[in-house]
């Protein structure tokens, strides 16, 4: 399993990402913008992701999930600047895409776990991890069904929570011009958009991401299995 894990943390990062960086490119495209969709974003196909950022969709993953144990990575979906400060609600909404994107596939995932206790294919565990939030009501391919549905179910947790932290460049920062007037938004956009805010951002979201998350993830399997008390 020394090398199983790796190689399913990062099938599943790109799919993530994939999703993630599509749903940008769909909002766009309904909010006036066709850059990505011409550029072939609208899909759930990995490669014109991968084709656009191509370091950050795998080279990247690739090489930290085997160093670290974990994916890092990166990918971006292209949209027009001036469609962007002349419509600054769109393209909040445009950001807030993607984590919603992510959300809904943690959902989803829930939604299979709890299908799947019903009907006896799963059961609920008696501790959780990141790698680890069902365990198998039968053996054989249930047990590597809930070894992916549980990694699924983190990373795209992980993908929601960090993402909608409001400090650029991530997606949470572009998602406050919803919450203020045109030209204030405008002025927000052009102020944060300087690229030292990025790397500032970046590190800062970084150190207070891993304690955010431990309490968000036991909070939300503690929803799921609701009286299981898990700490």
């Amino acid at each position: 399993m020394d090398f199983v894990y790796p190689m399913l943390w990062f099938v599943i990062f790109v799919f993530s990402a994939t999703v993630h960086e599509a749903a940008h490119a769909w909002a766009a495209k309904r909010g006036g913008d066709p850059t990505a969709y011409l550029g072939g974003q609208v899909s759930l196909d990995p490669l014109p992701h991968i084709k656009r950022e191509p370091f950050g969709m795998v080279i990247f993953p690739l090489v930290s999930v085997f160093l670290f144990g974990w994916p890092f990575g990166y990918a971006s979906s292209p949209y027009d600047p001036t469609w962007a400060y002349n419509n600054p609600r769109k393209a909040a909404w445009m950001s807030a895409a993607g984590p919603a994107a992510n959300l809904l596939v943690a959902l989803l995932c829930v939604v299979i776990i709890k299908l799947g206790i019903q009907v006896g294919i799963f059961i609920e565990p008696d501790s959780v991890g990141f790698r680890h939030i069902v365990d198998p009501g039968l053996e054989g391919r249930w047990t590597g069904l809930s070894i992916f549905i549980s990694m699924l179910f983190t990373l795209n947790l992980i993908l929601f929570v960090l993402n909608l932290i409001p400090l650029p460049p991530l997606d949470g920062s572009h998602v406050l011009p919803l919450f203020l007037h045109d030209e204030a938004a405008r002025s927000y956009r052009t102020f944060i958009s300087n690229p030292a805010f990025g790397f500032i951002g970046f590190f800062l979201a970084w150190q207070v991401f891993g304690p955010l998350f431990d309490k968000i993830f036991l909070g939300v399997i503690n929803i799921v299995y609701l009286g299981a008390g898990f700490h």
